[in-house]
């Protein structure tokens, strides 16, 4: 991809293309030359943002990686930086067509006999961690699930609070000493797994919520729904619910949604109501001791030689930056490629960063029935937005913009790359299971924590999330690798950043090999070989989406 000159300064994502990427700080003056052909920089471009190629006239069209992006305001020089003030979004219109599309699978042999090993369910999908789960079924319950964290990760080894406890002890004895504050340095924290009881459980997770009551019984329908979704997730192996009793969200009708979405479900499940029990005091004390018991029971549970088309990877991207559509979006596009080839399934989501290329995703769908589906599921979501006087238009966060997306059509060109060139094979509604091997469309918002929560409750057992300025988002029960767009990120943020595609903008490293490298990385995540920063952080992020506007 980068072919360009000069110690690879700028690069071009398309043939099509009238803009050029700038990789490094480009001086007002400068002259580049690519393809045979030199601009001159009328003003400083920072590297990730663009300059234009071409002179332009009010209202002509821009064109990044093959699509259309938007459309200038002004008239603007050939060798100036893209602006908000000189462009604005636009995209292409979209709708059904009957299209010839074929796919060129990536070569996969040297992949054909690897395994991963994960723990085996009965139903017959692999985890790739080995979780219990507290489920509340309404909020009034967040408060004892507190208290049963802070006594479980504190007494079983899964806190990772304790260097701050340490720190803040020395503090306090510095301070209650006279001796400088500055002194005082953190400690270094314990080794994975150093200090656990139960060593087969990677984690015990709790999934506080402020729904379940209150709001509308379809937030509460489709909360049930969630909360089922992540009770049946592979890398879940147990479950304790804690409910009030009088909420909207009858334990009921969260069973219900369970058996429904599995019939044959048979994990050890626990279930507290508080408006049974003699005392809250009881509720907890229960709750931890037959949690106890299922987790020495889920503990005999040992990882196994599993296929690699027995993973399911979300690919998400948060904190975008001007490189995301270069370098770590492409990247996890080839990694999906090769895990579709080989059988797996790959969940692109975020619907709201996929304006621009609808066009593309529709052509890639297998069936007509999910190409409409997908177009009734955008449309309508857009719809909802503009109601309430926004759009998907308004999607650019203003880091996003800072760093080089100035349309959302730009920020979800580059965004949908992480899906690579695959068919569609399916196209999912909010909560709905990916059940067919291939790219599985999931309609979720861009917010980073409502789309992973999302993607998790359709199976995903590994998420790649991709990020230019850097984000500690993590999901309770599927491991969220963070894939960095640039070096300079996976420097500054190393305690949170997995992967660096900086060797991409570089030169030293092509998409392909990048994306190797990653799945390379998959595969021991996979097996517990290696432990995502999100997941030695506990950062168990969860949102459910109540069906709003959210972009």
């Amino acid at each position: 991809m980068l072919q360009n000159q000069e110690k690879q300064l700028v690069v071009k994502m398309h043939p099509n293309d009238n803009v050029l990427v700038a990789l490094t700080d480009l001086e007002k003056g400068k002259n580049i030359v690519f393809d045979n052909e030199t601009f001159v920089m009328q003003e400083t471009i920072k590297a990730k943002h663009k300059f234009y190629t071409t002179n332009l006239k009010t209202g002509d069209e821009v064109t990044m990686y093959g699509v259309l992006v938007g459309k200038v305001v002004c008239d603007v020089l050939k060798g100036s930086l893209m602006t908000t003030t000189n462009l604005k979004h636009a995209a292409e219109p979209y709708g059904y067509r009957q299209v010839d599309f074929t796919w060129q699978a990536p070569d996969v042999s040297k992949y054909k006999d690897k395994t991963f090993n994960g723990y085996h369910r009965k139903e017959g999908r692999v985890g790739t961690a080995n979780y219990w789960l507290f489920v509340p079924t309404v909020f009034c319950e967040n408060r004892n699930l507190d208290v049963i964290k802070e006594a479980l990760h504190n007494e079983l080894g899964y806190s990772v609070s304790d260097k701050y406890t340490q720190y803040t002890h020395q503090l306090l004895e510095a301070y209650t000493q006279g001796t400088n504050l500055e002194d005082v340095t953190i400690p270094l924290a314990p080794t994975a797994n150093s200090n656990r009881v139960f060593k087969n459980v990677d984690g015990i997770k709790f999934l506080n919520h402020q729904g379940g009551c209150g709001g509308t019984r379809q937030d509460s329908a489709t909360l049930s729904a969630l909360l089922a979704s992540y009770a049946n997730h592979p890398n879940v192996a147990g479950i304790t619910v804690l409910s009030l009793g009088c909420q909207h969200l009858q334990v009921q009708n969260f069973m219900e949604d369970v058996k429904k979405q599995n019939p044959e479900f048979d994990k050890p499940l626990l279930i507290f109501e508080q408006q049974q029990a003699q005392s809250e005091e009881q509720l907890v004390a229960d709750a931890i001791k037959k949690t106890f018991e299922g987790l020495v029971q889920i503990n005999k549970e040992e990882r196994k030689p599993a296929p690699l088309s027995e993973l399911c990877i979300g690919v998400k991207c948060g904190a975008s930056d001007g490189f995301s559509g270069v370098s770590a979006n492409p990247a996890v596009g080839y990694t999906s490629d090769l895990l579709v080839a080989l059988g797996g399934k790959v969940l692109l989501a975020e619907f709201p960063e996929l304006c621009g290329v609808e066009q593309n995703i529709i052509d890639r769908c297998q069936t007509q029935e999910s190409a409409e589906k997908f177009i009734d599921l955008m449309q309508s979501y857009d719809d909802l937005a503009h109601k309430v006087g926004s759009g998907f238009h308004m999607n650019p966060s203003p880091g996003n913009i800072k760093d080089g997306l100035i349309t959302d059509a730009i920020k979800s060109a580059g965004a949908a790359k992480k899906g690579g060139t695959a068919p569609v094979v399916d196209v999912l509604d909010y909560t709905e299971p990916a059940t067919k091997p291939g790219l599985n469309m999931v309609c979720t918002p861009g917010n980073d924590v409502e789309a992973t929560t999302g993607q998790a409750a359709s199976g995903a057992n590994l998420i790649l999330f991709t990020t230019g300025l850097g984000t500690p988002t993590g999901n309770p029960v599927c491991p969220v690798i963070k894939v960095a767009t640039n070096s300079v990120l996976a420097k500054k943020m190393s305690d949170i950043i997995d992967i660096d595609c900086g060797p991409v903008i570089s030169g030293e490293k092509t998409i392909e090999e990048m994306g190797e490298a990653i799945l390379d990385y998959c595969i021991k995540a996979a097996s517990g070989e290696i432990i995502p920063k999100a997941v030695l952080l506990n950062q168990d992020d969860f949102i459910p989406w109540k069906r709003g506007v959210s972009l």
